[in-house]
């Protein structure tokens, strides 16, 4: 400026600007996106004989066990996004009768054209019922369950729907190219994957599937999303037997990224959120409190 020729020091021209309004996970379920929730359950060797205390399956009369318990914490939550609260239950690695074939995409209604169970005490009903029917065995594939639900999901893509895997399992993956190939093909759909891990198995594999740290991928191709979140049930056991407590953080654990998730998908679609019809109050998803806020999806919003 103490020269005088001086006129300034450049210049910005701004060419165009936008305003662009954030999008939540509850802008989405206001709007009608339901939540279509799947339960995959290991039925591996490695989990014990169901007939004895120490199997990860035993049927207790007094207690649910790791798999009841984990499905039935996710369960009671996630049901109040689906509206006709009809939930797809698969079963994996068992042998089925009568001629012993081994699956690893069963129904566990025994219905191969519907598998759906009517509310999570119909799922139960219905893990309960093909504990006894069918054999252990094994390995413990994960691909066939994903692509079950990566095939309905990719059915349905505008927004109005969005499909959530619920994986329990004991064990080691033993099929990791083919789920990651699956898990890689899914990213691009509106899913997501909730893997829960009981037993004291190692579970290097689940943590890598997980890809908070490194994205998963297959083939050379990343994954376009983090679409899985794992956790080990070991991690929510309560030592002093309150068992309502530690489900409910479980729940809140395993839940939490499923916004994010689901958000980041209608992003990438550049699908909006639908106006929200005009209901009265009382029939908006209700937490057991009576309060249409009051579940861990809510709160983490």
């Amino acid at each position: 400026m103490k020269k005088k020729k001086y006129v300034n020091s450049g210049t910005v021209t701004l060419l165009s600007f936008a305003v662009e309004s954030e999008c939540t996970f509850l802008d989405y379920i206001k709007g009608g996106t339901q939540i279509n929730f799947t339960v995959a359950i290991d039925f591996t060797a490695s989990n014990g004989n169901p007939s004895q205390s120490t199997s990860l399956h035993y049927m207790s009369p007094y207690q649910l066990n790791a798999y009841a318990l984990a499905l039935t914490a996710v369960g009671e939550i996630i049901q109040h996004y689906d509206s006709d609260k009809m939930f797809p239950a698969l079963g994996f690695g068992a042998k089925l009768p009568p001629d012993g074939r081994v699956s690893h995409e069963f129904p566990l209604n025994g219905n191969q054209e519907n598998p759906s169970c009517c509310g999570i005490d119909g799922i139960l009903e219905a893990y309960h019922s093909s504990l006894r029917t069918v054999q252990l065995y094994g390995p413990t594939n994960f691909a066939p369950v994903v692509t079950h639900v990566a095939r309905n999901a990719a059915a349905v893509q505008d927004g109005s729907q969005y499909s959530v895997l619920l994986i329990i399992t004991d064990g080691v993956i033993s099929d990791m190219a083919q789920t990651k190939e699956a898990i890689v093909n899914a990213a691009k759909l509106p899913m997501s994957i909730i893997i829960v891990g009981v037993g004291q198995a190692e579970f290097d594999a689940m943590v890598e599937l997980d890809g908070d740290d490194v994205r998963i991928s297959s083939r050379g191709k990343l994954a376009e999303r983090d679409i899985v979140q794992f956790v080990p049930f070991r991690d929510y056991v309560d030592r002093t037997g309150n068992h309502v407590l530690s489900m409910a953080r479980l729940a809140r654990d395993v839940l939490a990224e499923i916004p994010d998730q689901l958000v980041s998908y209608m992003k990438a679609q550049g699908i909006r959120p639908r106006p929200p019809p005009t209901v009265p109050v009382s029939s908006l998803p209700q937490s057991p409190a009576g309060s249409p806020s009051g579940s861990p999806l809510h709160t983490h919003i």
